[in-house]
């Protein structure tokens, strides 16, 4: 019985998290060998604001994305915010936003009150890169600041474990069919010796 149940959740498990280890793969592939121009917009366009939020020229952190929040909604522009930045000398507010086919940068004259929206479209590969990264280690406290970045990252996590499941339930099953252990050992040591080698290339 066991074992019947772990071979179904072993294969439907595996058709479930497929498509999300195909998006990973070919994303990997494109962060390693694509070239951007990040600087090629396709459009820009300045908009007028009504009045801002207090605090722009000191808002850290969530208090800053809020405001960021505030601005996107009078844009028209959603997505998931990287970071914000005031600048000073300028008395600019400045934040990218992303997600999966467009990238933008907003820039907030805060005392003309209007905000600059460069935009730039992205092709499918790009947009399968972004989700790679997404939501990302950095910025913590502010990471997650999308409702679809949060939705992303549980199917990022649920693949995570999914695949460590099945990692796991593969060896188990392996070890039930007895026919198959003299071809398991050859590919498991097969296996190693490839992880090995990898590891000494990348450490010598």
């Amino acid at each position: 019985m066991l074992y019947r149940w772990i071979r179904d959740l072993h294969l439907y498990f595996g058709l479930f998290i497929s498509p999300f280890i195909l998006i990973f793969s070919v994303s990997v592939w494109f962060l390693d060998h694509a070239k951007i121009n990040t600087d090629a917009w396709t459009s820009i366009e300045t908009i007028r604001l009504g009045p801002l939020p207090a605090g722009v020229d000191t808002a850290q952190g969530p208090a800053a994305i809020t405001i960021a929040k505030n601005v996107l909604s009078q844009v028209k522009v959603e997505g998931e915010i990287g970071f914000t930045r005031f600048v000073p000398t300028t008395r600019h507010f400045v934040f990218p936003v992303s997600k999966p086919g467009i990238q933008a940068t907003v820039d907030v004259d805060v005392d003309a009150e209007t905000a600059t929206v460069s935009r730039r479209k992205t092709g499918v590969l790009e947009a399968s890169a972004s989700l790679h990264e997404m939501p990302g280690p950095h910025n913590a406290n502010i990471r997650g600041n999308w409702v679809w970045t949060r939705v992303w990252s549980w199917f990022a996590d649920a693949t995570i474990y999914l695949t460590l499941f099945i990692s796991v339930s593969g060896v188990y099953l392996w070890c039930m069919l007895k026919a198959e252990r003299t071809v398991g050992f050859a590919l498991l040591a097969a296996g190693a010796v490839s992880l090995g080698g990898a590891i000494y290339a990348v450490i010598r």
